[in-house]
């Protein structure tokens, strides 16, 4: 994978944390372990995982290359909304898998874009073409690019927070407010590594929400991310109280049966890397959104006399 160097300003603390809180597609422990190979310098001298990190400390990490997976191209039907000679958009469903990982090899959307186009090549042999991601079982639009060109570009514009990125989530709960803001800090939690988690010294995350339609027990949202950490909406709702119906990791054990989260990335606004032109697509929610909004009872204000 290469070097990576960033300086430390307020996640401060053991070296390990430090390094899973910067580079957060990599564990706690994936980091130790880089320290125990001595792939991790502190202002240019090797040092152990207890270190103590300060604001001001460069860090320079020797990220190895992955385990290099057999990736296959899979004849697997795709729903693609838009495509030109730089990207493409297209409609995940719920529960595939967005890039091959150990556990997941095939079956996935890589594998499926591998059979359709040619991809760039920016994030390695397991993730080609992939901008950014979503989870397995949330549905809907992701941007793919066709080469490092294109890549380079919708990376950038993501980074600047130039990307309109829009969901519809159903929550548990009902909402006073008909809109509002969730600017609160996200890292891994500290008591389960799977999970991320509302942290003090974490990174910026912004989630803009907006009522759509109230149900007996539950709300329909518009959620907008102006910035994409891992989880960001389902952890920002579940910490505001408001869980994503159906969330196995964020959500009551009594929820919503499916086969995971009530959560649709619904719209997705771009622009086209050599052009330049403003596009924006939506997606319809699938099926088994919509039935089982049709199963919920509206939630009806009493009209005053």
């Amino acid at each position: 994978m290469g070097q990576t160097t960033f300086t430390v300003d307020e996640q401060v603390g053991r070296i390990d944390k430090v390094i899973a809180q910067y580079l957060s597609d990599y564990s706690r422990s994936q980091a130790n372990e880089w320290i125990k190979q001595e792939r991790v310098l502190v202002n240019g001298e090797v040092k152990k995982a207890k270190y103590q990190a300060k604001p001001g400390d460069e860090i320079q990490v020797d990220i190895p290359d992955p385990i290099t997976l057999d990736l296959k191209a899979e004849d697997i039907p795709l729903d693609i909304i838009y495509e030109d000679d730089d990207l493409l958009v297209v409609n995940k469903p719920q529960g595939m898998v967005v890039h091959p990982a150990l556990g997941h090899p095939d079956g996935t959307l890589v594998n499926a874009l591998m059979y359709h186009t040619p991809l760039s090549n920016i994030n390695g042999v397991l993730r080609p073409g992939i901008v950014h991601r979503i989870d397995k079982d949330t549905s809907g639009l992701l941007m793919v690019a066709k080469n490092d060109h294109a890549h380079e570009a919708l990376s950038e514009n993501l980074k600047a927070k130039k990307n309109l990125r829009e969901y519809l989530v159903l929550v548990h709960g009902e909402f006073k407010e008909n809109s509002g803001t969730i600017n609160a800090p996200l890292g891994r939690s500290n008591k389960d590594r799977k999970k991320q988690a509302v942290v003090v010294n974490g990174r910026e995350a912004v989630t803009h929400f907006k009522v759509l339609r109230r149900y007996v027990d539950y709300t329909l949202l518009s959620a907008t991310l102006e910035t994409g950490r891992t989880h960001q909406i389902r952890v920002h709702l579940a910490y505001i109280g408001h869980p994503v119906a159906g969330d196995p990791l964020y959500g009551p054990k009594k929820t919503l049966p499916g086969n995971g989260q009530y959560l649709h990335a619904h719209t997705l606004g771009l622009t086209q890397p050599t052009t330049g032109e403003e596009l924006v697509f939506e997606a319809p929610l699938p099926d088994y959104f919509t039935a089982m909004l049709s199963q919920l009872e509206p939630y009806n204000e009493m009209s005053e006399d």
